[in-house]
């Protein structure tokens, strides 16, 4: 008995958490596109590196490292110098600007 108790339990919760599940669709009732996907994520915190690349080339500051965050649509921004050491978990949320040693901006990436 106790079997079948646990059985039909385990269905029943399969259940549940199926209806739960679906599919991206428009109000049309059409999939939606994965640049409609990509589109509703603007503004969600996470970081568009293209927004931060006018810093290339610039001299690294805090007034600059504040722009290309908010420009990227970052949260969080560091900056990191060649002989820097880095952890290397993936976020993302966190514009890095890479520098040279004279603070140049080499590269923005997210990440």
């Amino acid at each position: 008995m106790p079997c079948t108790r646990f059985t039909l339990l385990a269905l029943a919760s399969f259940a549940l958490l199926s209806g739960c599940a679906g599919s991206s669709t428009d109000t049309a009732g059409q999939p939606a596109s994965s640049a409609q996907a990509s589109a509703s994520n603007a503004g969600d915190g996470r970081c568009n590196a293209p927004g931060a690349q006018y810093t290339v080339g610039q001299v690294s500051s805090q007034a600059l490292l504040d722009q290309a965050r908010v420009r990227s649509g970052s949260q969080v921004a560091r900056v990191l110098g060649p002989r820097d050491m880095i952890t290397m978990d993936y976020r993302s949320d966190r514009l890095t600007l890479y520098v040279d040693d004279a603070g140049k901006v080499l590269r923005a990436n997210c990440g």
